[in-house]
């Protein structure tokens, strides 16, 4: 290994995982496949995520490049987007994935317990911890979209004009981040919780079509999830957050 690439190595492996995933989301696929959380979990640095999980560095760095390799799509280069293009993608794509499917998922998983809860009694944990999500989320959306992404839309729309932010809107932005990102933490770790009572997913042999459905639906949820905290946490919330 050359001394500049060691350099930039050595660099990487100093970065947060949220802070890669940033800069390129072609990564995220290869945390994905190693179950190394990228967006509530995002703070800690790549060297410290592969010790944690038991993997080799030099492989992962290995593996990012390769995806790296190929071209980016614009549709992917979210970094590049402007604060309030940016609120709006979340809101049209990500709030609108969780009204239009955590009716139906937690119906599915309130099914499923009562079916099959005797059998397999961690389906009714798992209900109980969705339906509290799904309780969770519909404050947490409605702050987000009328109160926090409109105080940053005024914040960009004023630095754009060459103008001074209201103080009032730094002030509603600064405390909406703290009490957003905690929240962030908390829903997160309910997700995870789900995860691990599924034993990832894993389909008894006794079950039926519903709770297949149900699991699937579970782990798209999870799957939308990590995207959408991925560019508040790691994109969005930064920036806003900058002077």
């Amino acid at each position: 290994m050359t001394e500049n690439k060691r350099t930039q190595t050595t660099d990487l492996s100093r970065k947060t995982i949220g802070e890669i995933v940033a800069e390129d989301y072609r990564t995220a696929t290869v945390f994905e496949k190693h179950g190394i959380d990228f967006c509530c979990g995002g703070q800690v640095t790549l060297a410290a995520a592969c010790l944690a999980k038991g993997v080799a560095s030099d492989a992962l760095l290995k593996e990012m490049e390769a995806v790296k390799s190929a071209p980016i799509e614009r549709s992917q280069n979210y970094g590049g987007w402007e604060l309030p293009f940016l609120a709006d993608y979340i809101v049209n794509t990500h709030h609108a994935y969780i009204n239009e499917n955590t009716g139906q998922i937690a119906a599915y998983a309130d099914k499923i317990a009562g079916v099959h809860g005797a059998r397999h009694p961690e389906v009714i944990e798992i209900s109980a911890i969705f339906r509290k999500i799904a309780a969770d989320m519909t404050d947490h959306l409605r702050e987000e979209e009328e109160v926090l992404f409109p105080a940053i839309k005024r914040m960009e729309m004023a630095r754009k004009s060459g103008g001074t932010p209201e103080a009032g809107d730094i002030t509603v932005i600064r405390a909406a981040l703290k009490k957003l990102q905690k929240e962030h933490e908390e829903i997160g770790d309910a997700v995870h919780a789900i995860r691990r009572l599924a034993k990832d997913y894993a389909l008894p042999a006794d079950v039926c079509t519903t709770f297949a459905l149900t699991y699937r639906k579970l782990r798209e949820f999870e799957d939308d999830l990590h995207r959408h905290v991925h560019l508040e946490n790691n994109i969005l919330f930064p920036k806003a957050a900058r002077p």
